[in-house]
C-alpha cells in the first residue's frame, strides 16, 4: 500500500493550499435600472441584456 514516508510540513501543506482562498465576486451596475448583476449576464430585475429585452415581464421576478 503507499504510505507517505515522512509527515507532510505545515508550510509544504499550506504552500499546496494557497490556492484554495474564495475570490470575491465581480458585480456590475445595470444600465437599464441599477441593480447589481453578474458581467455578461442577464438582468433578473429588468429582464434586459446588452439594452436588449430578453425577459418579458420580469419586473416582478
Amino acid at each position: 500500500m503507499a504510505v507517505p514516508k515522512r509527515k507532510v510540513t505545515r508550510s509544504r501543506r499550506d504552500k499546496r493550499r494557497s490556492h484554495h482562498a474564495l475570490k470575491a465576486v465581480n458585480l456590475v451596475e445595470c444600465p437599464n435600472c441599477g441593480e447589481t448583476k453578474l458581467p455578461h449576464h442577464l438582468c433578473k430585475s429588468c429582464g434586459q441584456y446588452r439594452e436588449r429585452e430578453v425577459l418579458e415581464g420580469a419586473e416582478g421576478v
